[in-house]
């Protein structure tokens, strides 16, 4: 990001900051769309379309055969699709799953290597981060349409519309406990009601998405685990049936919304 671009973020957090509360829903509106300009998650894309064509593992292949379900080796519209159930796998995938199913079965890497970081941080991005940047960068403008045709999609959307509302953990949480009535936030953020199709088309239709706040991409997988560490439950496996489901249920409740990531967040 150029230095310009860092000084007009800075003075627009400020602004938003010192702003009276009825104010700063607008603001806050403004510095989204400044954050947007210039963002970094173009330079993630970059390093994700290298590595998605190097040869890696023992098979030493790359992963230009994934199929993603829209055949071997169609990535453009395919993150927008997603997830899915996949016969081949026997189970519901979201992206960063079928990338992961990829990486065994093309290039012969074990799971336990191609998860030893799944989640990186500002100074080493993961090479999954990556990778889904780019996957979700080839939607950019398609419709939001994840499979509900087949039993196991069905099956997995209500698996995560019940998680979404159980209660659990330490304090009693659950996911509507922040994303089911309009009008809360947190600090600077908005929490939409993921419930309802029009503030989850919003929300979804830009994940995975850059936060500068911590300077790091970040995905879906990374946003259901670290929602589960918030609600002070213990985190789910990635991947996993619970982590997939979730991610299904949110992402039928935007279904036929314009993809647009990756995106941007505070």
């Amino acid at each position: 990001m150029r230095a310009s671009g860092k000084r007009t973020l800075l003075l627009a957090a400020f602004a938003f900051a010192a702003a009276p509360a009825a104010a700063q829903t607008s603001q806050f509106e403004q510095y989204q769309k400044m954050v947007g300009e210039d963002s970094p998650a173009e330079l993630f894309v970059l390093v994700g379309a290298d590595l998605w064509r190097k040869k890696q593992g023992p098979k030493n292949a790359s992963l230009e055969r994934c199929d993603l379900g829209k055949g071997p080796g169609v990535v453009k519209g395919a993150y927008a699709a997603l997830p899915r159930y996949f016969a081949d796998a026997n189970q519901v995938m979201d992206a960063e799953s079928r990338i992961l199913y990829c990486m065994e079965t093309l290039q012969g890497r074990s799971r336990k290597e191609a998860l030893k970081r799944p989640f990186g941080n500002a100074d080493k991005p993961s090479e999954m981060e990556y990778l889904d940047a780019f996957v979700a960068s080839q939607s950019d403008g398609f419709k939001m349409t994840p499979g509900m045709s087949h039993p196991q999609e069905k099956r997995a959307y209500e698996l995560g519309k019940a998680l979404f509302f159980a209660r659990t953990g330490l304090y009693d949480f659950s996911c509507a406990s922040c994303h089911g009535e309009p009008g809360k936030r947190i600090r600077m953020s908005d929490l939409p009601v993921l419930s309802e199709p029009g503030p989850a088309r919003a929300a979804m239709s830009t994940w995975p998405a850059y936060r500068v706040s911590n300077s790091q991409m970040k995905t879906m997988q990374w946003r259901v685990n670290n929602c589960y560490r918030q609600m002070r439950t213990p985190q789910p496996v990635w991947g996993s049936e619970v982590v997939n489901s979730m991610i299904m249920y949110l992402t039928v409740n935007a279904k036929g919304a314009v993809y647009a990531g990756p995106g941007t967040k505070r």
